[in-house]
């Protein structure tokens, strides 16, 4: 039967229904328990009202079986002719896979052994229109599955489970942060500046105040003001925006974890992170060894340390001293081919994507970055020119940068007007965050880490989109 002949089908039930008097949208139905707790907890004969999704109907002429689902799980339904009465019974073939209903009867287990409620009645809670995707081929088009996640969820239940896994992954870290000390505060998602990190913003204006603003590429510097105002260990678990590139490790939108810890520096930062992916690790999953897209992970022992400064230095000669063209003739010199003009940080980006693709499974800290990279950080004290950051890879992936947290307003200021004339870009510099450093801000460290990567890696999900129950997709075209 094609599709517009069910929905025709469904539709003519459903005017039934409302001609026989029959509310098919009402508003409330009240529950005794959950699907869950009958499956836990046996007692022949229970007294039950229970409601969910219908995902399967069986009819066996005066008798009928039905599978019932709600968030917390699945249980058999067993209508017969002689207990429901003639109207209801008849009532119930106007019950499509997909409808919700609410029954009330009592528990009892058939020969077999399965757990089934005896319905002494029922009602119809809502009557889909659409029929789900067919039981034994499920919603395999990813696009589609991203596109309608809605559906996903109703015929995938794995995919469920990723989504209450990352809500546990959230919760533990919320945890383990506030038994630390840490402050758990919000920040403004519109900026009147567009800073604390490297990305394109998203713009937005504000009518009545006349204003252009941006979306927050990241939470940093309203963070660092409460460092400023006293605050000394806090934490957000924000959104953030990006108007760039789509992939598998990118969406325009994504949360973040940042941390700012006073009187703390990147190393402090280094065991921080370690701390908080170990007790994730253990608490979610109960094991700090697990498999990621067929590569064993070990968070065990201790973390592999490399320096980039040496690590570059090594592979293309390249060091902090050097000026754009004479890093892009040493790249092109080892085959890279780089062709068009690019600003100096953009090709130290490059340099960073060539050792990304060498990553192993083991984690992995970078540090001794070059400062040019690292406007907020500050800078060895031996060298100006490496800056004291570290970013975190596992399995090839970014998730996690931290710095020793720049704090001199005059240094600030010069790498901001610096940043923007390297970057050639109409970017504003940030006046009132300098004011507030002017008025004194600890030493700190901060920590930011990648959620959405850290769920991937958690949960062993090949791609940013399986982790992101709406992700952002190119319009549908047009038939």
């Amino acid at each position: 039967m094609e599709l517009n002949e069910i929905i025709q089908k469904r539709i003519e039930k459903l005017n039934l229904l409302r001609q026989r008097g029959i509310c098919p949208y009402p508003n409330k139905f009240t529950r005794s328990h959950l699907i869950k707790d009958l499956l836990k907890e046996y007692n022949e004969g229970q007294e039950v009202a229970i409601a969910g999704r219908i995902m399967a109907k069986r009819q066996h002429g005066k008798a009928a079986f039905a599978d019932l689902r709600d968030f917390s799980g699945k249980i058999q339904l067993y209508f017969q002719l002689d207990t429901v009465g003639k109207d209801s019974f008849l009532l119930f073939e106007a019950v499509d896979i997909g409808d919700f209903i609410g029954v009330k009867g009592h528990i009892f287990k058939t020969r077999t052994g399965e757990l089934t409620v005896k319905v002494n009645e029922f009602v119809i809670l809502s009557k889909s229109l659409r029929p789900l995707p067919e039981k034994w081929h499920g919603l395999k088009d990813i696009e589609l599955r991203y596109r309608q996640r809605y559906l996903d969820l109703i015929v995938n239940q794995n995919i469920k489970e990723v989504f209450l896994m990352r809500t546990k992954i959230i919760a533990a870290i919320r945890n383990f942060l506030e038994k630390k000390g840490f402050v758990e505060v919000e920040t403004p998602m519109l900026h009147t500046v567009a800073g604390g990190a490297a990305g394109r913003p998203f713009q937005t204006y504000h009518n009545e105040y006349n204003m252009e603003l941006f979306l927050r590429i990241a939470p940093e510097l309203f963070l660092k003001r409460l460092l400023i105002g006293g605050f000394e260990k806090v934490f957000e678990i924000n959104r953030s925006f990006r108007n760039e590139g789509i992939s598998t490790r990118h969406n325009p939108e994504f949360t973040m974890l940042e941390i700012y810890s006073a009187y703390d520096d990147y190393r402090d930062m280094m065991v921080l992170v370690k701390e908080i992916i170990n007790y994730v690790a253990q608490q979610v999953l109960g094991k700090i060894k697990f498999d990621f897209q067929g590569k064993e992970i070990d968070l065990s022992g201790e973390w592999v340390e490399r320096s980039f400064a040496e690590a570059v230095k090594d592979k293309f000669d390249i060091s902090a001293e050097d000026d754009t063209d004479t890093i892009i003739a040493k790249l092109n010199k080892k085959g890279k081919n780089i062709k068009e003009r690019l600003s100096r940080m953009q090709v130290v980006r490059l340099v960073e994507e060539f050792l990304q693709e060498e990553q192993e499974t083991r984690p992995i800290f970078f540090t001794d970055y070059f400062s040019i990279l690292c406007p907020l950080a500050k800078t060895k004290p031996d060298n100006p020119l490496i800056s004291e950051r570290f970013e975190l890879f596992i399995a090839g992936m970014e998730l996690a940068n931290a710095y020793s947290e720049l704090n001199d307003p005059q240094e600030q200021r010069r790498r901001f007007l610096e940043e923007i004339e390297e970057e050639q870009k109409d970017k504003k510099l940030d006046e009132d965050y300098i004011l507030a450093l002017e008025y004194g801000m600890p030493p700190a460290g901060g920590l930011g880490i990648g959620i959405d990567r850290l769920v991937m890696l958690f949960l062993n999900q090949p791609s940013i989109k399986d982790v992101i129950l709406f992700p952002l997709l190119r319009p549908e075209k047009e038939e």
